[in-house]
């Protein structure tokens, strides 16, 4: 059985892997915490150049966000089954967002049971 922090950190690098073969790239930087029946992933520096001063507008912002949460729903299906096969647990719901002002994006994932009680 993983400990919490090496689940953690296979969670990590399966999303970094995940992003750089379904997205074209990865992030600079990813962050993995589990709390209860909670997977909270931060991971910095996902938005390329291009996006980066598109961002600088209003109407820029919306575009990116937009296109970045229609990107990323598509590959739903895939997230959910790497996060299972990592933890067992089946994911119940998940939610994300992008910051167009400093580049990072938020995943949670909701399971069907506590983590945690592994470890307690």
């Amino acid at each position: 059985m993983l400990s919490k922090g090496e689940m953690e950190n296979q969670l990590s690098s399966a999303l970094t892997q995940w992003e750089k073969e379904y997205l074209g790239r990865g992030s600079v930087l990813v962050k993995t915490d589990i709390l209860r029946n909670m997977i909270i992933v931060v991971l910095k520096g996902v938005l390329t150049p291009a996006e980066q001063v598109l961002a600088q507008t209003r109407e820029g912002r919306l575009s990116v966000k937009k296109i970045r949460a229609e990107l990323v729903e598509s590959g739903t299906d895939q997230l959910e089954s790497l996060v299972q096969q990592i933890t067992g647990e089946s994911v119940v719901s998940f939610h994300t967002d992008v910051s167009t002002r400093t580049g990072e994006r938020i995943m949670v994932f909701m399971l069907a049971g506590s983590l945690e009680k592994r470890w307690s």
